[in-house]
Protein backbone atom coordinates (compact mmCIF):
# COMPACT_ATOMS: atom_id res chain seq x y z
CA UNK A 1 0.00 0.00 0.00
CA UNK A 2 2.83 2.39 0.83
CA UNK A 3 4.37 1.91 -2.62
CA UNK A 4 1.02 2.56 -4.30
CA UNK A 5 0.57 5.77 -2.35
CA UNK A 6 4.09 6.84 -3.29
CA UNK A 7 3.43 6.21 -7.01
CA UNK A 8 0.15 8.14 -6.90
CA UNK A 9 1.84 11.02 -5.07
CA UNK A 10 4.69 11.03 -7.61
CA UNK A 11 2.25 11.28 -10.53
CA UNK A 12 0.18 13.96 -8.79
CA UNK A 13 3.23 16.16 -8.19
CA UNK A 14 4.17 15.89 -11.88
CA UNK A 15 0.81 17.31 -12.98
CA UNK A 16 1.64 21.02 -12.32
CA UNK A 17 4.69 20.75 -14.57
CA UNK A 18 2.57 19.33 -17.38
CA UNK A 19 -0.02 22.09 -16.96
CA UNK A 20 2.69 24.74 -17.02
CA UNK A 21 4.12 23.35 -20.26
CA UNK A 22 0.62 23.36 -21.74
CA UNK A 23 0.11 26.99 -20.73
CA UNK A 24 3.32 28.01 -22.47
CA UNK A 25 2.20 26.15 -25.58
CA UNK A 26 -0.93 28.32 -25.59
CA UNK A 27 1.27 31.38 -25.11
CA UNK A 28 3.12 30.45 -28.31
CA UNK A 29 -0.18 30.72 -30.18
CA UNK A 30 -0.81 34.11 -28.65
CA UNK A 31 2.54 35.36 -29.87
CA UNK A 32 1.81 34.01 -33.35
CA UNK A 33 -1.44 35.98 -33.46
CA UNK A 34 0.36 39.17 -32.40
CA UNK A 35 2.95 38.60 -35.12
CA UNK A 36 0.33 37.92 -37.77
CA UNK A 37 -1.50 41.16 -36.95
CA UNK A 38 1.44 43.08 -38.45
CA UNK A 39 0.63 41.60 -41.86
CA UNK A 40 -2.81 43.21 -41.93
CA UNK A 41 -1.42 46.73 -41.70
CA UNK A 42 1.34 48.70 -43.36
CA UNK A 43 3.63 50.12 -40.66
CA UNK A 44 4.69 53.72 -41.00
CA UNK A 45 8.36 54.56 -41.68
CA UNK A 46 8.69 55.24 -37.96
CA UNK A 47 7.31 51.78 -37.21
CA UNK A 48 9.74 50.07 -39.59
CA UNK A 49 12.66 52.06 -38.12
CA UNK A 50 11.54 51.04 -34.62
CA UNK A 51 11.57 47.36 -35.53
CA UNK A 52 15.07 47.64 -36.99
CA UNK A 53 16.37 49.55 -33.97
CA UNK A 54 14.83 47.06 -31.55
CA UNK A 55 16.37 44.11 -33.41
CA UNK A 56 19.83 45.70 -33.40
CA UNK A 57 19.58 46.50 -29.70
CA UNK A 58 18.57 42.94 -28.88
CA UNK A 59 21.49 41.43 -30.80
CA UNK A 60 24.03 43.75 -29.16
CA UNK A 61 22.89 43.12 -25.59
CA UNK A 62 22.60 39.37 -26.12
CA UNK A 63 26.22 39.35 -27.22
CA UNK A 64 26.94 40.97 -23.86
CA UNK A 65 25.06 38.07 -22.27
CA UNK A 66 27.33 35.63 -24.09
CA UNK A 67 30.31 37.50 -22.65
CA UNK A 68 28.76 37.25 -19.19
CA UNK A 69 28.42 33.52 -19.71
CA UNK A 70 32.14 33.22 -20.53
CA UNK A 71 32.95 35.26 -17.42
CA UNK A 72 30.72 32.91 -15.43
CA UNK A 73 32.64 29.90 -16.73
CA UNK A 74 35.92 31.47 -15.65
CA UNK A 75 34.45 32.35 -12.25
CA UNK A 76 33.20 28.76 -11.78
CA UNK A 77 36.70 27.45 -12.47
CA UNK A 78 38.11 29.80 -9.84
CA UNK A 79 35.46 28.98 -7.21
CA UNK A 80 34.88 25.25 -7.77
CA UNK A 81 38.13 24.05 -9.36
CA UNK A 82 37.71 20.48 -10.72
CA UNK A 83 33.97 20.48 -10.05
CA UNK A 84 33.55 23.28 -12.61
CA UNK A 85 33.76 20.73 -15.42
CA UNK A 86 30.02 20.15 -14.86
CA UNK A 87 29.19 23.86 -14.48
CA UNK A 88 30.29 25.40 -17.77
CA UNK A 89 26.94 24.78 -19.46
CA UNK A 90 24.80 26.21 -16.60
CA UNK A 91 27.11 29.24 -16.41
CA UNK A 92 26.76 29.83 -20.15
CA UNK A 93 22.97 29.45 -20.00
CA UNK A 94 22.74 31.91 -17.10
CA UNK A 95 24.82 34.44 -19.04
CA UNK A 96 22.78 34.09 -22.22
CA UNK A 97 19.44 34.38 -20.42
CA UNK A 98 20.71 37.36 -18.46
CA UNK A 99 21.51 38.96 -21.80
CA UNK A 100 17.94 38.31 -22.95
CA UNK A 101 16.55 39.93 -19.81
CA UNK A 102 18.89 42.91 -20.06
CA UNK A 103 17.94 43.42 -23.70
CA UNK A 104 14.24 43.50 -22.88
CA UNK A 105 14.65 45.67 -19.77
CA UNK A 106 16.66 48.29 -21.68
CA UNK A 107 14.66 48.40 -24.91
CA UNK A 108 14.80 51.90 -26.51
CA UNK A 109 11.48 53.72 -26.52
CA UNK A 110 9.75 53.84 -29.92
CA UNK A 111 9.99 57.19 -31.68
CA UNK A 112 6.57 57.20 -33.26
CA UNK A 113 3.93 59.72 -32.25
CA UNK A 114 2.19 58.69 -29.03
CA UNK A 115 -1.51 58.88 -28.32
CA UNK A 116 -2.84 62.13 -26.86
CA UNK A 117 -4.32 61.79 -24.31
CA UNK A 118 -2.07 58.90 -23.35
CA UNK A 119 -3.68 55.46 -23.61
CA UNK A 120 -2.05 52.41 -22.05
CA UNK A 121 -2.80 48.71 -22.52
CA UNK A 122 -3.91 46.30 -19.84
CA UNK A 123 -1.55 43.64 -18.54
CA UNK A 124 -3.82 40.86 -19.77
CA UNK A 125 -3.39 42.09 -23.34
CA UNK A 126 0.35 41.34 -23.22
CA UNK A 127 0.71 38.05 -21.36
CA UNK A 128 -1.49 35.66 -19.45
CA UNK A 129 -1.68 36.78 -15.78
CA UNK A 130 -1.62 33.11 -14.79
CA UNK A 131 1.76 32.64 -16.47
CA UNK A 132 3.07 35.83 -14.95
CA UNK A 133 2.07 34.91 -11.40
CA UNK A 134 3.33 31.36 -11.88
CA UNK A 135 6.73 32.78 -12.79
CA UNK A 136 6.75 34.89 -9.63
CA UNK A 137 5.65 31.92 -7.52
CA UNK A 138 8.42 29.73 -8.94
CA UNK A 139 11.04 32.38 -8.15
CA UNK A 140 9.72 32.67 -4.60
CA UNK A 141 9.74 28.89 -4.18
CA UNK A 142 13.32 28.64 -5.44
CA UNK A 143 14.50 31.36 -3.06
CA UNK A 144 12.71 29.77 -0.08
CA UNK A 145 14.10 26.30 -0.82
CA UNK A 146 17.60 27.75 -1.15
CA UNK A 147 17.33 29.60 2.17
CA UNK A 148 15.98 26.52 4.00
CA UNK A 149 18.68 24.21 2.67
CA UNK A 150 21.32 26.87 3.39
CA UNK A 151 20.19 27.23 7.00
CA UNK A 152 20.31 23.47 7.47
CA UNK A 153 23.86 23.31 6.17
CA UNK A 154 22.92 21.31 3.07
CA UNK A 155 24.41 23.89 0.67
CA UNK A 156 27.85 25.42 0.56
CA UNK A 157 27.90 29.19 0.92
CA UNK A 158 29.05 29.78 -2.66
CA UNK A 159 26.39 27.52 -4.15
CA UNK A 160 23.71 29.05 -1.94
CA UNK A 161 24.59 32.59 -2.95
CA UNK A 162 24.46 31.70 -6.66
CA UNK A 163 21.17 29.83 -6.28
CA UNK A 164 19.74 32.76 -4.30
CA UNK A 165 20.92 35.69 -6.43
CA UNK A 166 20.47 34.42 -10.00
CA UNK A 167 16.64 33.96 -9.93
CA UNK A 168 16.23 37.10 -7.82
CA UNK A 169 18.20 39.30 -10.24
CA UNK A 170 16.35 37.73 -13.17
CA UNK A 171 13.02 38.53 -11.53
CA UNK A 172 14.02 42.16 -10.91
CA UNK A 173 15.06 42.58 -14.57
CA UNK A 174 11.82 40.94 -15.72
CA UNK A 175 9.68 43.19 -13.54
CA UNK A 176 11.53 46.23 -14.90
CA UNK A 177 10.82 45.18 -18.48
CA UNK A 178 7.17 44.39 -17.68
CA UNK A 179 6.67 47.75 -15.99
CA UNK A 180 8.17 49.61 -18.95
CA UNK A 181 5.88 47.97 -21.50
CA UNK A 182 2.88 48.56 -19.24
CA UNK A 183 3.34 52.29 -18.64
CA UNK A 184 4.42 53.19 -22.18
CA UNK A 185 1.55 54.93 -24.02
CA UNK A 186 0.08 53.41 -27.16
CA UNK A 187 1.04 54.90 -30.54
CA UNK A 188 -1.26 57.41 -32.20
CA UNK A 189 -0.97 55.98 -35.73
CA UNK A 190 -3.33 53.08 -36.38
CA UNK A 191 -0.84 51.26 -38.59
CA UNK A 192 1.74 51.24 -35.78
CA UNK A 193 -0.62 49.79 -33.18
CA UNK A 194 -0.13 46.13 -34.28
CA UNK A 195 3.65 46.64 -34.29
CA UNK A 196 3.53 48.08 -30.78
CA UNK A 197 1.33 45.24 -29.57
CA UNK A 198 3.70 42.63 -31.01
CA UNK A 199 6.70 44.29 -29.36
CA UNK A 200 4.97 44.36 -25.99
CA UNK A 201 3.88 40.74 -26.35
CA UNK A 202 7.41 39.69 -27.33
CA UNK A 203 8.94 41.41 -24.30
CA UNK A 204 6.39 40.11 -21.79
CA UNK A 205 6.77 36.51 -22.93
CA UNK A 206 10.55 36.61 -23.28
CA UNK A 207 11.20 37.94 -19.78
CA UNK A 208 8.62 35.62 -18.20
CA UNK A 209 10.07 32.58 -19.98
CA UNK A 210 13.70 33.47 -19.23
CA UNK A 211 12.94 34.07 -15.55
CA UNK A 212 10.97 30.82 -15.35
CA UNK A 213 13.88 28.85 -16.77
CA UNK A 214 16.38 30.49 -14.39
CA UNK A 215 14.12 29.56 -11.45
CA UNK A 216 12.73 26.16 -12.49
CA UNK A 217 16.02 24.46 -13.32
CA UNK A 218 17.81 25.27 -10.02
CA UNK A 219 14.59 24.60 -8.10
CA UNK A 220 14.34 21.15 -9.66
CA UNK A 221 17.98 20.42 -8.87
CA UNK A 222 17.62 21.50 -5.24
CA UNK A 223 14.45 19.45 -4.76
CA UNK A 224 16.12 16.37 -6.22
CA UNK A 225 19.12 16.77 -3.93
CA UNK A 226 16.90 17.25 -0.89
CA UNK A 227 14.72 14.27 -1.80
CA UNK A 228 17.67 11.95 -2.38
CA UNK A 229 19.27 13.01 0.91
CA UNK A 230 16.04 12.36 2.82
CA UNK A 231 15.58 9.05 1.03
CA UNK A 232 18.82 7.76 2.56
CA UNK A 233 17.31 7.94 6.05
CA UNK A 234 15.93 4.83 7.74
CA UNK A 235 12.40 5.32 9.09
CA UNK A 236 9.90 2.97 10.71
CA UNK A 237 6.91 4.09 8.65
CA UNK A 238 6.37 5.11 5.04
CA UNK A 239 7.96 8.52 4.44
CA UNK A 240 6.33 10.27 1.51
CA UNK A 241 8.31 13.51 1.77
CA UNK A 242 11.33 12.20 -0.22
CA UNK A 243 8.97 10.96 -2.94
CA UNK A 244 7.25 14.33 -3.11
CA UNK A 245 10.57 16.18 -3.29
CA UNK A 246 11.96 13.94 -6.03
CA UNK A 247 8.73 14.20 -8.03
CA UNK A 248 8.71 17.95 -7.60
CA UNK A 249 12.33 18.06 -8.76
CA UNK A 250 11.57 16.06 -11.90
CA UNK A 251 8.50 18.20 -12.61
CA UNK A 252 10.48 21.44 -12.21
CA UNK A 253 13.29 20.24 -14.46
CA UNK A 254 10.88 19.00 -17.13
CA UNK A 255 8.89 22.23 -17.04
CA UNK A 256 12.08 24.31 -17.18
CA UNK A 257 13.33 22.40 -20.23
CA UNK A 258 9.93 22.76 -21.92
CA UNK A 259 9.87 26.53 -21.37
CA UNK A 260 13.48 26.73 -22.61
CA UNK A 261 12.37 24.99 -25.80
CA UNK A 262 9.72 27.66 -26.40
CA UNK A 263 12.19 30.41 -25.52
CA UNK A 264 14.67 29.27 -28.16
CA UNK A 265 12.04 29.67 -30.87
CA UNK A 266 11.04 33.13 -29.59
CA UNK A 267 14.42 34.86 -29.76
CA UNK A 268 13.85 35.94 -33.36
CA UNK A 269 12.95 39.66 -33.41
CA UNK A 270 9.63 41.01 -34.64
CA UNK A 271 9.67 41.65 -38.40
CA UNK A 272 7.32 43.64 -40.56
CA UNK A 273 7.48 41.22 -43.50
CA UNK A 274 6.31 38.11 -41.63
CA UNK A 275 3.45 35.99 -43.01
CA UNK A 276 2.45 34.01 -39.96
CA UNK A 277 -1.00 33.13 -41.33
CA UNK A 278 0.04 32.62 -44.94
CA UNK A 279 0.01 28.84 -44.75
Amino acid sequence: MGRLIAVVLFIAVLVPGVLLARAWALAAGRRAVASAAIDFATPTPGGVATLQRQAQHGRRVRRLGLLLGVVGIVASVVMFAEASVFLWLPALVVGLLTGVLLAEATRPRPRWRLSDPARRPRRGEQVSPWLLWTTRAVVLAEVLVTVLMWQRGELADTVAWVAFLVPLVAWLLAETALLRVLVRPLPAEGADVPVDEALRTWTAHLVSAATSVLALLPLGTLLLVAGIDLGDRVTENVDLLPVALVAGGFASLAAGLAVAGFLLTWLRPVRANERALAG
